[in-house]
C-alpha cells in the first residue's frame, strides 16, 4: 500500500491513511530507524504523530490506542484548578490475549490484527495480536485513575514499552499534567524497559531519572512494582537456601519450619490471677498463614519460638534481621493513606531523615550479600529484587528532594503506593470480569469489555466504580497480589500432598468446655445447644481462615491469649476437643444467627436455602447488630490500612461468618433431617453419634489433663 519510488514520496502535498499508519508504527517500534529514514523520505516530525495519528484511535470507539475522552475530561480538570490532577504517575502492563481472526459486522472489517493506534494491519500476512498493553495514570497525592488507552501487540519488548510512556507522557503535558513517575513489573521486559529509556541499574552508580523530552531539563523518576521484586526476593532466598553477610546468616529453613509449625500444643503455668495457681494450662500455638513473609509479625514470631527452646528455630538472629529490614521496606513502598502508623506514612519532611537512613541501611546490606560459596548476589543471576527495591528508593529520595521538599510543591506528601500495580491490576480483575471468558479472551471481546468500563468511569479520587472494581479496594487486591509472600504459600509448596484438611462433619458438641478462657463465665453451665453453638462458630472460624488473605481479619476470629505474644502471626489459642475456640465476636454472631434462624424457622420449606432467603437472614443479622456494643476490637487500627469506606474489612468480615454460619447450618439440617428423618428415636441416635463418641475428639480426656 506504500509508494515504492522515492519520487512518490517526495511529490504528496499530504499523507495517505497507509503511510500514517506506517510512519506511527515505525517510530514505535525504533526512533532511531525513524530518524535515520527521515533524511531520506518526507516522514511527519515526531510531534505530530502524537498529534495527529493516535487521535484517530477512538473517532469510532473502537479501535485501539488513546482514550481522547479521557485525556479531554482530564484537561476540563485541570483547567478548572483541581491540583490533585496536575500530578500523576503512569503505569504499564499487559494481558494475554487469544489468537483469533473475527469479522466484524459494524465496521465490515476483520480483527484480530496488531493495532498500534493507526489502524489495523488488515492484511492476509499481517501478524494477529497476542497481547494487549493497558495504561493508567494514576494520582500522586489524591487516589485517582484514569486508564489511558490500550494497543495490541503480538510481540512486545522493552523498546516498545518505552516509546509507549514517551507519547504517553507528551500527551499529558499537553493537557496540563505533569508525569513525575513511571511503573512497570520487576521482570526482563520491565529491566530491557528502563535501559531502553535510560535508567542505569548498578548500585554504585544508579540513575533512577530519565528525560522527557530527551535532551531536555525535565527529568522522570522510574519504579519497578514492589510486590513482583518482593517475589523476585523470595525465589533468590528459596534458590539460595542461606544469604550471609559480615558475621550474620539468614536461613530459608526458619521461614519454611515456621509455616510448618500450623498448630503445636503448649503446657504453661497458671498465672497467680487464675486461681489455679501451681497448675497449668493448654494452649494451641497455631500459625497465622496470612502473615506475609516479609512482616515484624514473622521476625517476632521467630524470636518468640527461640525464646520456647524450640529446636527448629534456635540460631535464627540473623534470619530475624533480615525479615525485620524487608519489613520496614515494605512499610514505606506500601504506605496506603494519610492514616498510616509508623513507616506506613506518607513521606513528608518530618520522617524524611528515617526512611532515608533506612535506604541507606538496605542499600550497604544488599551489597554485601553473599551466598554459600562467598559470591555476590547483588551481581548474581538473582540480582534483579534486590536491584529493583535500590532504584525504588533512590527513586522516593529523588522525587522528595524535587517536589516534596523545596517551597510550591505540588503536595505536601507522596502517597508511595501510587508507585505500584496495585490500581492498574485493579482494573484488569474489573476486565477480566466484563470479558466473561475463563481463558484469555479475543480481540472483540477484550474491545467490548474495555469499553463498556469506560462508559462508566469516573475521575472521582478512590472511586471503585470508575476503575469497575465492585466490592474490592487497593488494599484487597494488594493482599491477593502478595498471597505467593505469605506463610501459607509456604507451607503449600512444601506439604502439596496434603493440600487442604476441611472437616468432614459439622461438629454439634464441642463436649466440655476448657476453664480460664474468655467465654467460659459465660458458657460453663449452658445447654447442649449454647455448646454447639460454641463449637459451630470455632468450626466457623476456622474454616474462613483458610480463605482470608488478611493477617490481621484472621487473627480476630479466635479467642487467643495476646499476652503471651503480642503479634498476630502466631496465636495462642484453646481448643474445644479439635475445634479453635472462637473470639468472642465471632461468638455474638453466631448467637444472633441462631436468634435469627428460630424465628424464620416456621418458613415453609420451599423457600428455605434459596438466595433470597439467604439475602433475608443477612439483613436480620446486621439489623440486630446495629446498636449494640463494637465487635473485632482488635481490628480498629486495620481499618485506618484502607480506603475510609462502609464497606470495609470489618463489614467484609461479618458478612463472611454471617454466610458461612448460614450455609453449614442449613446444609446440615437438611443432612440430619435424611439420615435421622423423624420419630422419637431421632434425639438418641443423635446423642450417641454426636456426643457420646464426640467426633471432635477425647474432650473429656483433655479437660482432665488440663486440670491435674
Amino acid at each position: 500500500d506504500l509508494p515504492l519510488e522515492l519520487h512518490s514520496w517526495r511529490q504528496m502535498t499530504e499523507y495517505s491513511p497507509e503511510m500514517k499508519q506506517f510512519a506511527c508504527i515505525l517510530h514505535l517500534y525504533h526512533i532511531k530507524a525513524y530518524d535515520y529514514l527521515r533524511k531520506i523520505f518526507p516522514l511527519p516530525h515526531p510531534c505530530s504523530l502524537t498529534k495527529q495519528v493516535f487521535n484517530h484511535s477512538f473517532i469510532l470507539n473502537t479501535a485501539a490506542g488513546f482514550s481522547n475522552d479521557i485525556f479531554l475530561r482530564l484537561q476540563e480538570k485541570v483547567e478548572r484548578g483541581d491540583q490533585a490532577y496536575c500530578y500523576c504517575a503512569v503505569m504499564v502492563q499487559d494481558m494475554s490475549l487469544q489468537k483469533q481472526q473475527e469479522w466484524d459486522p459494524q465496521t465490515r472489517r476483520l480483527t484480530g490484527f496488531v493495532d498500534l493506534g493507526a489502524g489495523i494491519l488488515d492484511a492476509d500476512e499481517a501478524p494477529l495480536a497476542s497481547e494487549v498493553i493497558i495504561l493508567m495514570a494514576v494520582g500522586i497525592s489524591s487516589p485517582w485513575t484514569a486508564p489511558l488507552g490500550y494497543f495490541f501487540v503480538n510481540s512486545m519488548t522493552g523498546r516498545l514499552l518505552a516509546q509507549l510512556f514517551h507519547q504517553t507522557i507528551s500527551k499529558l503535558n499537553n493537557i496540563g499534567v505533569t508525569v513525575l513517575a513511571v511503573t512497570s513489573d520487576a521482570s526482563a521486559r520491565g529491566a530491557e524497559t528502563a535501559r531502553a529509556l535510560g535508567i542505569r541499574m548498578d548500585p554504585e552508580r544508579i540513575r533512577c531519572t530519565f528525560r522527557h523530552p530527551p535532551g531536555s531539563a525535565h527529568s522522570i523518576t522510574y519504579f519497578f512494582d514492589v510486590c513482583h521484586a518482593l517475589q523476585l526476593i523470595r525465589n533468590a532466598l528459596q534458590c539460595f537456601q542461606k544469604v550471609e553477610w559480615l558475621s550474620d546468616t539468614m536461613w530459608w529453613q526458619h521461614v519454611v519450619e515456621l509455616a510448618a509449625l500450623r498448630e503445636q500444643r503448649v503446657l504453661e503455668p497458671c498465672g497467680p490471677g487464675s486461681g489455679r495457681s501451681g497448675s497449668k494450662e493448654s494452649y494451641h500455638l497455631k500459625v497465622n498463614l496470612a502473615t506475609l513473609l516479609f512482616s515484624e509479625g514473622v521476625a517476632d514470631a521467630l524470636e518468640h519460638l527461640q525464646k520456647l527452646g524450640l529446636a527448629s528455630f534456635q540460631n535464627c538472629s540473623g534470619t530475624v534481621k533480615f525479615v525485620r529490614l524487608m519489613s520496614s521496606l515494605c512499610d514505606v513502598f506500601c504506605g496506603r493513606g494519610p492514616y498510616g502508623k509508623g513507616l506506613k506514612v506518607p513521606l513528608l519532611a518530618g520522617n524524611y531523615t528515617k526512611t532515608s537512613n533506612l535506604f541507606s541501611e538496605a542499600k550497604s546490606f544488599f551489597v554485601t550479600l553473599t551466598d554459600s560459596v562467598g559470591r555476590y548476589i547483588i551481581k548474581s543471576k538473582r540480582k534483579l529484587g534486590f536491584l529493583s527495591l535500590l532504584l525504588n528508593a533512590e527513586s522516593l529520595k529523588w522525587l522528595y528532594s524535587n517536589y516534596t521538599c523545596p517551597e510550591g510543591t505540588p503536595s505536601h506528601h507522596l502517597q508511595t503506593y501510587a508507585f505500584s500495580l496495585d490500581a492498574l491490576e485493579l482494573f484488569l480483575r474489573a476486565l477480566r470480569q466484563a470479558c466473561g471468558t475463563s481463558g484469555s479472551p479475543t480481540c472483540t471481546v477484550f474491545r467490548a469489555a474495555y469499553h463498556k468500563l469506560l462508559a462508566s468511569c469516573s475521575l472521582s479520587p478512590g472511586s471503585r466504580h470508575g476503575s469497575g472494581s465492585g466490592n474490592l479496594s487497593s488494599l484487597d487486591v494488594s493482599l491477593s497480589r502478595s498471597r505467593d509472600l505469605t506463610l501459607g504459600s509456604i507451607w503449600a509448596q512444601y506439604n502439596a500432598v496434603h493440600g487442604r484438611a476441611l472437616a468432614t462433619e459439622y461438629p454439634f458438641c464441642a463436649g466440655l468446655l476448657l476453664h480460664s478462657s474468655t467465654l467460659s463465665n459465660a458458657l460453663t453451665d449452658l445447654s447442649l445447644h449454647a455448646r454447639s453453638v460454641t463449637c459451630a462458630a470455632g468450626f466457623v472460624a476456622e474454616q474462613l481462615a483458610w480463605d482470608l488473605q488478611c493477617e490481621a481479619c484472621l487473627a480476630s476470629l479466635f479467642d487467643s491469649d495476646e499476652s503471651r505474644l503480642r503479634c498476630r502471626s502466631v496465636l495462642y489459642i484453646k481448643k474445644l476437643g479439635r475445634v479453635s475456640l472462637p473470639s468472642a465476636s465471632v461468638h455474638h454472631i453466631a448467637s444472633i444467627l441462631e436468634r435469627v434462624l428460630k424465628w424464620y424457622g416456621n418458613v415453609g420449606d420451599g423457600s428455605k436455602n434459596t438466595m433470597l432467603w439467604h439475602l433475608s437472614l443477612e439483613q436480620e443479622v446486621f439489623q440486630e447488630l446495629l446498636g449494640e456494643r463494637p465487635l473485632f476490637p482488635t481490628l480498629t487500627n486495620h481499618l485506618f490500612d484502607g480506603e475510609l469506606s462502609i464497606n470495609n474489612h470489618y463489614t467484609v468480615l461479618v458478612k463472611e461468618i454471617t454466610r458461612c454460619y448460614l450455609n453449614i447450618r442449613t446444609n446440615t439440617a437438611q443432612h440430619l433431617n435424611s439420615k435421622y428423618p423423624c420419630g422419637r428415636h431421632r434425639l438418641k441416635r443423635l446423642k450417641e453419634r454426636h456426643l457420646l463418641p464426640s467426633p471432635l475428639g477425647n474432650c473429656q480426656a483433655s479437660y482432665t489433663h488440663m486440670g491435674s
